[in-house]
């Protein structure tokens, strides 16, 4: 199935439905705040299970505290597609798990 561009108002739609999340020119990206470096650790390597299983991958950064990520889809020149929100949903539900905030 071929992976299709959303529009701006589908972009805004979904991310109305994702608290945090932000729309930052060709890429949805969002940050967490945790508890500790271990914390945060943890987080990135659930993320990275998530994203093997969707085979679909967000640029992944660790800080000390925080996790951010954004992402786009290569395969669709680098817009924005439901592969993407799909990925959002999956680690918004996870990270309260790890105590992100």
């Amino acid at each position: 199935m071929p992976v299709v561009p959303l529009s701006q108002q589908e972009i805004e739609d979904r991310l109305a439905e994702l608290p945090g999340w932000t729309l930052d020119g060709d890429r949805i990206r969002r940050s967490y705040r945790l508890a500790s470096h271990f914390a945060a650790t943890a987080l990135v390597v659930h993320i990275a299970q998530v994203q093997e299983e969707l085979d679909h991958h967000s640029d992944l950064v660790l800080g000390y505290d925080t996790v951010s990520l954004s992402v786009n889809t290569h395969s669709a020149g680098g817009a924005v597609t439901e592969k993407d929100v799909e990925l959002a949903r999956r680690v918004e539900a996870l990270a309260p798990g790890h105590g992100a905030q």
